[in-house]
């Protein structure tokens, strides 16, 4: 059975990966932040963490560049730590990486009931995991292509919108009601500072991803370092310039608890009926599709990863004619679409669903984040000799930056979010009691020399 992956990626194809899986982050649930923080705390949650995935891109590149491994984090960190360390990184990865599609597939289907009031966004979200896991099952190049393009479109839209509205901006608008209590900085504003950390983490979620299309990079030690640090300077850009320019538009208030609020802002501007408006939800579901079709081929890696080292069940691992990994691709997908309807029996903390989901999702990556960085440290020390055709700069203090920010997130969120905390600690413990009945399953799983444990 073939477990090798074709390199057919460039530069400008992973910078498209890299971009595209955040940028419907963009477009929609940062501004739930809004209700928890205000404009103003919100606005101080999102420059710390833009700090954050500075410094982490920065390091996490070093990783990328040195164990081109489909399974990216999982990889680094049992190489770093050995098995269990793996096993950490790679649940707290699948995590993020099958959770964050059903919050974006229900945008999709939020964007298409404006237009098609009678259409269930739910209905619509599935219809997007039917399309786009298909179109991941096809084959990565064009898979790959076709991310390219709409995020592309994407960006374009973004820039639009920024334009369409600046006119009516007024910093006025912005600041109104801009702290938590509405009673100016004080401890409740601080306090919704750092509630809001998963929905400013929304804004930049799943970079990492492209990590994960390492093996099929066709040369990552030089592609995957301009695709990472273009990709993580174009986010910033476009997630300041969103945030600041829809808060400024009117109301905020009304944009702090949807799954739309860049359209909803621009009919703030230009009114209902405007042709900029219909532009922005039809060309708006580029960013949304982007991100969307563009995780499913990183949890889709992730349980193929996994699955050939033996942490999953080895079948996950077949690929396809088009040698992709389509049962991984089913897999996660059919877990995607059970959550899109949990909201009929699962309640957490009172969110909403798709609040939820990012939030669940945001847990798997701030645990990532540590672990990668521990991973880094770990292999500066034990493994000197390794080639590194890119290091950390500012080493060690740009991935201490990285690390205790993570830190300080994982903290945060423990104590604002304690029942998805316990839901994420009961998924990965799971994982860990499949992984303790299953010795024998690794030890029969492929040799693999970017993933020889440590010594």
């Amino acid at each position: 059975m073939t477990t090798k992956l074709k390199p057919t990626l460039g530069t400008f194809s992973l910078w498209g990966i890299a971009v595209g899986l955040v940028i419907s982050g963009e477009y929609f649930g940062w501004s739930y932040g809004w209700g928890v923080a205000g404009t103003l705390g919100f606005l101080i949650t999102t420059l710390l963490i833009a700090l954050m995935y500075g410094c982490f891109i920065f390091s996490f590149t070093e990783l990328t560049t040195a164990i081109p491994h489909a399974g990216g984090p999982f990889a680094y960190s049992r190489r770093a730590f050995g098995e269990t360390g793996g096993l950490i990184a790679g649940l707290a990865t699948l995590i993020e990486f099958v959770f964050a599609p059903p919050a974006i597939a229900l945008a999709i289907g939020a964007y298409l009931n404006i237009q098609f009031p009678a259409l269930d966004p739910k209905v619509a979200a599935v219809g997007a995991y039917i399309i786009f896991m298909g179109l991941n099952i096809l084959g990565v190049k064009l898979a790959a292509m076709f991310e390219l393009i709409v995020t592309i479109l994407a960006v374009i839209e973004l820039l639009v919108f920024m334009g369409v509205v600046s006119p009516g901006f007024s910093m006025a608008n912005f600041t109104a009601h801009g702290w938590a209590g509405d009673h100016g900085f004080g401890l409740q504003a601080l306090s919704g500072v750092f509630a809001a950390i998963p929905f400013a983490i929304w804004f930049f979620l799943a970079i990492e991803g492209a990590a994960m299309a390492a093996e099929e990079a066709k040369d990552p030690r030089k592609n995957i370092p301009r695709a990472y640090i273009s990709g993580i300077l174009t986010l910033v850009v476009l997630a300041i310039g969103v945030m600041l320019l829809a808060g400024g538009a009117g109301d905020w208030r009304k944009l702090s608890d949807i799954n739309d609020p860049l359209p909803q802002a621009m009919k703030m501007i230009v009114g209902e009926h405007s042709r900029w408006m219909h532009m922005l939800v039809w060309i708006g579901l580029f960013g949304l599709i982007a991100s969307f079709h563009g995780i499913i081929l990183g949890f889709s890696r992730q349980f193929f990863a996994l699955s050939r080292a033996g942490y999953l069940p080895p079948a996950l691992a077949k690929l396809s004619r088009h040698q992709t990994p389509y049962r991984a691709t089913l897999a996660g997908g059919v877990i995607g679409i059970l959550a899109i309807f949990s909201d009929n029996w699962i309640h957490l903390q009172g969110m909403s669903l798709t609040a939820a989901m990012i939030t669940l999702a945001v847990f798997g990556a701030i645990v990532m984040y540590i672990m990668s960085m521990l991973s880094l440290f770990r292999l500066r020390r034990t493994a000197p000799d390794m080639p590194r055709s890119f290091r950390a700069p500012g080493y060690p203090l740009v991935p201490g930056i990285a690390l205790v920010l993570a830190v300080l997130c994982l903290v945060s969120m423990v104590w604002f979010n304690p029942v998805i905390a316990l839901l994420f600690v009961v998924i990965m413990l799971a994982g860990y009691g499949y992984f303790r009945l299953t010795t024998t399953q690794r030890a029969q799983a492929p040799h693999d020399e970017l993933l020889m444990d440590r010594e």
